[in-house]
């Protein structure tokens, strides 16, 4: 799905919101048959399902490949889930790249049994904490501590999936960014028992971009977070453009790009999923910067994850 998240989903007061919350009560009884519904199934392996509430942006596949090579650490056997999305390939060419084991099918039951049968030991699920015909064995929820949950409220008057109350069914929340004690108070409100870690990104090669004048574009979940983290790398960015996430770029977006960083004098850059999917429609000469995901406290982290199975 391509979409740019409206501005109203961050304002608490916006009249848009107001008048599309009618549609937001309907989502809910919707999702709510949908859950009842839902076949619940339990498998043999144990399943990670690492999941958001807030649409898009909060950093699941990153952390679903870090799990995973948390757990090659512990000499575990581990792949990752994916639904398939033909609009997702960026997504796939990451985790692939990272030289971990995925298993992508229309039902991720499917996946997760053809990933078992493969002889797999840990079952990591990017995405999946909406999908109740699984029944995890740890529900992981992210967030970025730029976006937490915009205006609070579900699609389509808020960025929300479902209610921030589904905390009450997860184990472990990681919020990227700063640390936020007010949110953390929230969350334990909701659900006293869970364990809440901190992640941040970095550059890896930020290096070779130090004394260039930049034009960065992105079509992610939340391209301004990648905007802010090469600002706050001390790269000199002088023109941002934001594209839908899991955009296909077309010849006429990047032909628009060229000219504006020749009349500029940039240098141009995106991401690396960005890239993937550039490099896949024939598009050359740009350079990607490499994201590294740090989780602060990481051997209590990994000791959280395999102490519930």
């Amino acid at each position: 799905m391509n979409y740019i998240k409206p501005k109203f989903w961050g304002d608490e007061k916006s009249i848009i919101s107001f008048l599309l919350f009618p549609f937001s009560i309907i989502y809910k009884i919707l999702f709510y048959m949908k859950r009842i519904l839902s076949k619940n199934k339990v498998f043999s392996n144990p399943v990670i399902c690492i999941g958001n509430i807030y649409l898009g942006g909060t950093g699941k596949t990153p952390l679903a490949i870090k799990v995973s090579k948390l757990l090659e650490k512990k000499n575990k056997n581990s792949a990752i889930i994916k639904k398939k999305y033909k609009s997702h390939f960026d997504e796939v060419e990451l985790i692939r790249k990272n030289s971990v084991k995925l298993f992508e099918n229309e039902k991720r039951e499917t996946a997760i049994s053809a990933a078992i049968n493969s002889g797999h030991d840990y079952i990591i699920m990017d995405d999946g904490l909406q999908d109740f015909n699984i029944k995890a064995g740890l529900n992981i929820v992210c967030f970025n501590t730029k976006q937490l949950i915009g205006n609070g409220l579900v699609l389509p008057a808020g960025p929300l999936r479902e209610d921030l109350n589904s905390i009450s069914r997860c184990q472990i929340v990681v919020l990227n960014g700063k640390k936020n004690e007010v949110f953390e108070s929230k969350l334990k409100s909701i659900n006293k028992d869970v364990n809440i870690f901190y992640t941040k990104y970095t550059l890896e090669n930020a290096e070779n971009l130090k004394y260039e004048k930049i034009l960065c574009f992105a079509g992610i979940g939340n391209p301004n977070n990648f905007f802010e983290i090469l600002k706050e790398n001390g790269l000199n960015v002088i023109k941002e453009l934001s594209f839908p996430d899991h955009y296909t770029f077309k010849k006429k977006d990047m032909d628009y790009i060229y000219e504006l960083s020749k009349k500029l004098d940039l240098k141009i850059v995106t991401t690396e999923k960005d890239y993937f999917r550039l490099r896949k429609v024939g598009f050359k000469n740009i350079d990607f910067l490499k994201v590294k995901l740090d989780i602060e406290n990481e051997e209590e982290f990994l000791k959280n994850i395999m102490g519930y199975f």
